[in-house]
């Protein structure tokens, strides 16, 4: 590839400065050209520390800058909107943190900025472009554990001393149903390929924490009588599962949103009493993403992950945040 994409990242998340960025680094397509921060010298400092070309002390600089091809936006979830609709219309394909907005009515207005503009939308789901998850599907497909009758997911994690995190600022798009949960919602919409018709939340909201959803247990009822329970929390015990159940076995996925050096993407089948290990090499799934991402902008296809999926999981999540508020059931069709 003679031409590698360039870059711009609108600020210094944790996400972007210890994941993404290292890995449009290590990246067979592109390079990061520039960061930029609402202050100057944090972009600098950070600029220096990450070997980045070029730093910008407000996101408007970077937008303007004529040689960046694509934006990934590591926002908190309140600005994801904004920020992606003005990349858009100076011509930016972006690559957007999950959950992509604050809900499906924006999702959509995203989505349709970025076809307006002839640029391509990507959600930030880097757990999908990790091969297991194509093998997963192969053995659902085959019939191999039956008939699939139930799948559990958790993504739990204890960070509740850090008060001023902006997960815990409601008005920013706070909360685990957005941080964590949106992955077994995802993860169960891929795995299954239809959509739910219904979702119960049971949720913990803590004064402590601007009263966002620290702990969520939940039902999502998909057609077929197949039910998906979820855990997902910021104030519980690091979980990180999925199991599919079916009628002749199940598959066991011990890390399934995050993989690297200490949690390993190996998975189990079960099929009437025999287990067997699926081994699962050492991947960098952000590296996956940015790859596939940049070669649907380079071959200008179509995305793998078409940003329409994402109106599609921001209606669910907008179904378990209403469920959580009024403590009903809530239909989603």
């Amino acid at each position: 590839m003679n031409q590698k994409l360039r870059w711009g990242v609108l600020g210094c998340a944790n996400i972007a400065i210890h994941s993404v960025i290292p890995a449009i680094k290590n990246s067979e397509t592109s390079v990061v050209l520039a960061i930029a921060s609402r202050g100057l010298e944090k972009a600098r400092s950070t600029a220096a520390e990450l070997g980045i070309e070029r730093a910008y002390g407000s996101y408007e600089a970077l937008l303007q800058d004529p040689e960046i091809d694509v934006v990934y936006i590591p926002l908190p979830n309140h600005l994801h909107k904004e920020w992606t609709i003005k990349a858009a219309k100076v011509g930016k394909h972006v690559l957007c943190e999950k959950p992509l907005a604050l809900n499906q009515e924006e999702a959509r207005e995203m989505v349709w900025a970025c076809k307006e503009s002839g640029v391509k939308l990507g959600e930030a789901f880097m757990y999908r472009y990790h091969p297991r998850y194509e093998r997963i599907k192969e053995i659902l497909n085959s019939g191999e554990i039956g008939t699939i009758r139930g799948l559990h997911g958790t993504f739990t994690f204890n960070n509740a001393g850090d008060k001023d995190n902006v997960r815990y600022r409601a008005e920013w798009g706070g909360g685990s149903i957005y941080d964590v949960g949106c992955y077994p919602i995802s993860a169960a919409r891929y795995l299954l390929e239809r959509e739910p018709e219904a979702v119960t939340v049971q949720t913990f909201f803590s004064p402590e924490h601007d009263h966002v959803d620290m702990m969520v247990s939940g039902l999502i009822e998909f057609p077929e009588n197949i039910g998906v329970t979820i855990m997902c929390g910021m104030w519980a015990h690091f979980q990180n599962t999925l199991q599919i159940v079916g009628t002749k076995g199940r598959i066991d996925i011990p890390n399934a949103f995050i993989v690297n050096s200490d949690l390993g993407g190996d998975f189990k089948v079960t099929v009437e009493g025999e287990t067997r290990t699926e081994p699962s090499k050492e991947l960098n799934q952000y590296t996956i993403q940015v790859d596939e991402f940049a070669k649907s902008i380079i071959g200008g296809t179509s995305p793998r992950f078409p940003a329409e999926d994402a109106i599609r999981n921001m209606k669910v999540i907008d179904a378990c945040l209403l469920s959580a508020k009024n403590k009903q059931r809530v239909s989603l069709i």
